[in-house]
Protein backbone atom coordinates (compact mmCIF):
# COMPACT_ATOMS: atom_id res chain seq x y z
CA UNK A 1 0.00 0.00 0.00
CA UNK A 2 2.83 2.38 0.88
CA UNK A 3 4.58 1.86 -2.48
CA UNK A 4 1.28 2.43 -4.31
CA UNK A 5 0.81 5.70 -2.40
CA UNK A 6 4.34 6.76 -3.40
CA UNK A 7 3.57 5.98 -7.06
CA UNK A 8 0.43 8.11 -6.89
CA UNK A 9 2.39 11.01 -5.39
CA UNK A 10 4.77 10.88 -8.33
CA UNK A 11 1.87 10.84 -10.83
CA UNK A 12 -0.22 13.64 -9.36
CA UNK A 13 -2.57 15.55 -11.61
CA UNK A 14 -2.18 19.28 -12.17
CA UNK A 15 -5.19 19.86 -9.90
CA UNK A 16 -3.72 17.71 -7.12
CA UNK A 17 -0.39 19.55 -7.35
CA UNK A 18 -2.09 22.94 -7.18
CA UNK A 19 -4.13 21.96 -4.16
CA UNK A 20 -1.10 20.40 -2.46
CA UNK A 21 0.87 23.64 -2.87
CA UNK A 22 -1.96 25.40 -1.02
CA UNK A 23 -2.42 22.78 1.72
CA UNK A 24 1.16 21.86 2.60
CA UNK A 25 3.14 23.40 5.44
CA UNK A 26 0.01 24.13 7.52
CA UNK A 27 -1.11 26.95 5.22
CA UNK A 28 -4.85 26.37 5.74
CA UNK A 29 -6.10 26.91 9.30
CA UNK A 30 -2.71 25.80 10.64
CA UNK A 31 -3.52 22.14 9.94
CA UNK A 32 -1.19 19.43 8.69
CA UNK A 33 -2.23 17.54 5.57
CA UNK A 34 -0.78 14.37 4.10
CA UNK A 35 -1.20 13.46 0.45
CA UNK A 36 -1.83 10.08 -1.12
CA UNK A 37 -2.19 8.58 2.33
CA UNK A 38 -3.46 5.02 3.04
CA UNK A 39 -6.59 4.73 5.18
CA UNK A 40 -7.79 1.16 5.50
CA UNK A 41 -7.87 -0.43 2.06
CA UNK A 42 -7.97 2.98 0.34
CA UNK A 43 -5.49 5.69 -0.55
CA UNK A 44 -6.97 9.16 -0.15
CA UNK A 45 -5.74 12.19 -2.07
CA UNK A 46 -5.35 14.41 1.02
CA UNK A 47 -6.06 13.93 4.70
CA UNK A 48 -5.81 15.99 7.85
CA UNK A 49 -5.64 13.25 10.48
CA UNK A 50 -6.06 15.63 13.43
CA UNK A 51 -9.34 17.03 12.06
CA UNK A 52 -10.37 13.74 10.39
CA UNK A 53 -10.90 15.53 7.07
CA UNK A 54 -10.37 13.77 3.73
CA UNK A 55 -10.19 15.72 0.48
CA UNK A 56 -10.63 13.95 -2.85
CA UNK A 57 -9.89 15.58 -6.20
CA UNK A 58 -11.84 13.84 -8.94
CA UNK A 59 -11.31 13.72 -12.67
CA UNK A 60 -13.80 12.65 -15.33
CA UNK A 61 -13.08 8.96 -14.77
CA UNK A 62 -14.90 9.21 -11.44
CA UNK A 63 -18.17 9.42 -13.35
CA UNK A 64 -17.66 5.76 -14.23
CA UNK A 65 -16.71 4.71 -10.70
CA UNK A 66 -19.36 6.45 -8.63
CA UNK A 67 -20.34 3.23 -6.85
CA UNK A 68 -16.71 2.66 -5.79
CA UNK A 69 -16.43 6.26 -4.61
CA UNK A 70 -19.65 5.94 -2.58
CA UNK A 71 -18.37 2.74 -0.95
CA UNK A 72 -15.07 4.44 -0.14
CA UNK A 73 -16.86 7.49 1.33
CA UNK A 74 -19.10 5.25 3.44
CA UNK A 75 -16.04 3.44 4.81
CA UNK A 76 -14.22 6.69 5.60
CA UNK A 77 -17.28 8.19 7.28
CA UNK A 78 -17.68 5.01 9.35
CA UNK A 79 -14.18 5.71 10.68
CA UNK A 80 -15.20 9.25 11.65
CA UNK A 81 -13.77 11.10 8.64
CA UNK A 82 -15.55 13.93 6.85
CA UNK A 83 -15.05 13.70 3.07
CA UNK A 84 -14.93 16.66 0.69
CA UNK A 85 -14.88 15.99 -3.05
CA UNK A 86 -13.91 18.49 -5.72
CA UNK A 87 -13.67 18.15 -9.48
CA UNK A 88 -10.30 18.84 -11.10
CA UNK A 89 -11.75 21.81 -13.00
CA UNK A 90 -12.98 23.41 -9.77
CA UNK A 91 -9.56 23.11 -8.16
CA UNK A 92 -7.91 24.60 -11.25
CA UNK A 93 -10.43 27.33 -12.06
CA UNK A 94 -11.91 28.16 -8.66
CA UNK A 95 -9.00 27.47 -6.32
CA UNK A 96 -9.92 30.18 -3.81
CA UNK A 97 -13.50 28.87 -3.51
CA UNK A 98 -12.21 25.32 -2.94
CA UNK A 99 -9.79 26.56 -0.28
CA UNK A 100 -12.60 28.49 1.43
CA UNK A 101 -14.74 25.32 1.62
CA UNK A 102 -11.78 23.42 3.09
CA UNK A 103 -11.09 26.22 5.58
CA UNK A 104 -14.71 26.20 6.72
CA UNK A 105 -14.70 22.42 7.08
CA UNK A 106 -11.64 22.72 9.33
CA UNK A 107 -12.98 25.57 11.43
CA UNK A 108 -16.76 24.99 11.43
CA UNK A 109 -17.62 21.40 12.21
CA UNK A 110 -21.12 21.78 10.73
CA UNK A 111 -19.98 22.31 7.11
CA UNK A 112 -21.82 19.86 4.84
CA UNK A 113 -19.88 17.94 2.22
CA UNK A 114 -20.40 19.58 -1.18
CA UNK A 115 -21.68 17.41 -3.96
CA UNK A 116 -19.49 18.19 -6.96
CA UNK A 117 -21.13 18.80 -10.30
CA UNK A 118 -19.50 17.09 -13.28
CA UNK A 119 -17.31 19.25 -15.53
CA UNK A 120 -19.10 20.96 -18.41
CA UNK A 121 -17.87 18.50 -21.05
CA UNK A 122 -18.50 15.46 -18.86
CA UNK A 123 -22.11 15.88 -17.81
CA UNK A 124 -24.60 13.19 -18.73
Amino acid sequence: MKSRAQQLRHRSTEAELRLWRALRNRQVAGTKFRRQHPLGAYIVDFVCLEQKLVIEVDGGHHLQQMEFDEKRTTFLESKGFHVLRFWNHDVLQRTEVVLEVIYRALTEKTTPSPQPSPPEGERE
